[in-house]
C-alpha cells in the first residue's frame, strides 16, 4: 500500500489575514514539501497542472524536477497533467527528463482535466475535449514504446519516422489515467491495461467500488494481469495532533476554496454541517488525527481496492509550517499503521 500527498500548489488568499502569497514563493514551499515527504518515508509525491492566478504549477514536471535531486526513495508523479490540451510530445520529453534527474522515480498522471482554462490558452476548442484526450494519449503511449515514431492524427502535425529525446530510465515510463469517476475513462484504462487514479472528493468513498470493479472487468476481457493494475484514490485531508485541532485548522481554507469553485459551476454553499458531515467514517475528507486518518484509509483499501492513497492538501492556503506538520504525521504516524495493517489482512487473506 503506497501512501502520499497530491497538491495543485494554491495561491489562494489567506482566509485570517487576506494575504496572497507569490506564486514563487509558494513553488519553493512546495518543494519543501516534497522533500519532507521524502525524508519521512512517503511513497510518491504528486503536483496538479493548472493555468489560473490561484495555482503556481503550470508545469508540474519543473516543479518536481527541482525536489528530485534532493531526494531519494520518492515516486514523483502529476496529478494531473492535462493532456487534452497539451503537445505529447513535450509531456513525453518533460517526464523522460524528470526520470533521468530522479534516475528512474517519474510518473505521468494523464487527464482531461475539471478546469477549462487551458483550452483557449493553447488554442483547442472545448467541443474537441473528449477527441483531443483519445488521440493525444494514443501519441503519448506511442512514443513510450520505441525511440523512433511515425504517427498521424487529426488535431497535431504528423510525425514521420522521427525520434524522440531524451529516452527515460524506466521502460516503459509510467502514464497512469486520472478519472474523476466518469465511466468511460475507467473503462479505457482497463482495456489499455493502464493504472488507474480516481479523485474522490465527495459523497461515499465507498461508491467507487463499483468502478474499480468495472476498470478491472475490462482489464481482464483486454488480456491485462489485472494482479499488476495499481488503482490510486485522491482525497482532500489534513492530519494534527488531534482530531479537533484537524478540523479546525482545515475548515476555513476549505470553506474558502469550495465555495469559490462552486460559484464557478452552480454548487450550493458549503457550511461546517457539510465539511462535517464529510470528514465521517463515511465522507470523503480525510481530517482527523493519526489513528483517524489511517483506519479510513484502511477502510478504503479493504472495501474499494485503492493501492495507493493521495492525501490532498492544502486546499486553499494554509499556513507552512502546518502543512509540514502534517506531511510529518503522514509519513511517521499513519502510513506505518496503515502499512501494518494491511500486510496483516492480506497475508491472513491468503
Amino acid at each position: 500500500m503506497e501512501i502520499g500527498i497530491s497538491t495543485f500548489v494554491e495561491t489562494t488568499p489567506d482566509v485570517h489575514t487576506g494575504k496572497i502569497i507569490s506564486h514563487a514563493e509558494r513553488l519553493r514551499e512546495v518543494v519543501e514539501e516534497i522533500i519532507l515527504a521524502d525524508q519521512v518515508g512517503l511513497d510518491v509525491f504528486g503536483v496538479g497542472e493548472h493555468h489560473r492566478r490561484d495555482y503556481a504549477a503550470s508545469s508540474p514536471a519543473i516543479v518536481l524536477a527541482a525536489a528530485a535531486p534532493q531526494t531519494k526513495r520518492i515516486r514523483l508523479t502529476s496529478a494531473v497533467t492535462v493532456l487534452s490540451s497539451a503537445d505529447p510530445v513535450r509531456v513525453f520529453q518533460d517526464f523522460a527528463t524528470l526520470d533521468g534527474i530522479s534516475n528512474g522515480r517519474a510518473e505521468i498522471m494523464a487527464g482531461r482535466g475539471s478546469f477549462i482554462e487551458s483550452f483557449p490558452l493553447f488554442g483547442y476548442d472545448l467541443d474537441d475535449y473528449d477527441e483531443l484526450f483519445d488521440e493525444k494519449l494514443g501519441l503519448l503511449l506511442k512514443l513510450r514504446e520505441s525511440e523512433k515514431v511515425s504517427w498521424e492524427g487529426g488535431y497535431r502535425p504528423a510525425i514521420h519516422k522521427l525520434g524522440v529525446y531524451p529516452r527515460p530510465v524506466q521502460n516503459p515510463l509510467p502514464v497512469w489515467i486520472g478519472s474523476g469517476g466518469n465511466r468511460e475513462s475507467v473503462i479505457r484504462a482497463g482495456l489499455l491495461g493502464l493504472p488507474l487514479a480516481l479523485a474522490i472528493i465527495g459523497g461515499s468513498p465507498m461508491q467507487f467500488a463499483r468502478l474499480v470493479d468495472l476498470y478491472k472487468k475490462a482489464a481482464a476481457q483486454a488480456g491485462h494481469d489485472v494482479s499488476k493494475l495499481p488503482v490510486a484514490s485522491h482525497s482532500h485531508g489534513f492530519i494534527a495532533e488531534d482530531n479537533q485541532l484537524a478540523a479546525d485548522k482545515f475548515f476555513p481554507s476549505t470553506q474558502a476554496s469550495m465555495n469559490v469553485i462552486g460559484r464557478e459551476r452552480g454548487w450550493g454553499h458549503y457550511n461546517r454541517s457539510t465539511y462535517d458531515a464529510a470528514r465521517s467514517f463515511e465522507g470523503a475528507l480525510y481530517v482527523g488525527d493519526p489513528e483517524t486518518v489511517a483506519q479510513k484509509i484502511i477502510h478504503l483499501r479493504k472495501n474499494v481496492g485503492i493501492t495507493r492513497f493521495l492525501l490532498h492538501m492544502p486546499l486553499g492556503t494554509m499556513p507552512h509550517h502546518e502543512v509540514m506538520r502534517a506531511i510529518e504525521l503522514l509519513g511517521t504516524e499513519v502510513a506505518p499503521r496503515v502499512r501494518a495493517e494491511i500486510s496483516q489482512w492480506e497475508s491472513e487473506s491468503i
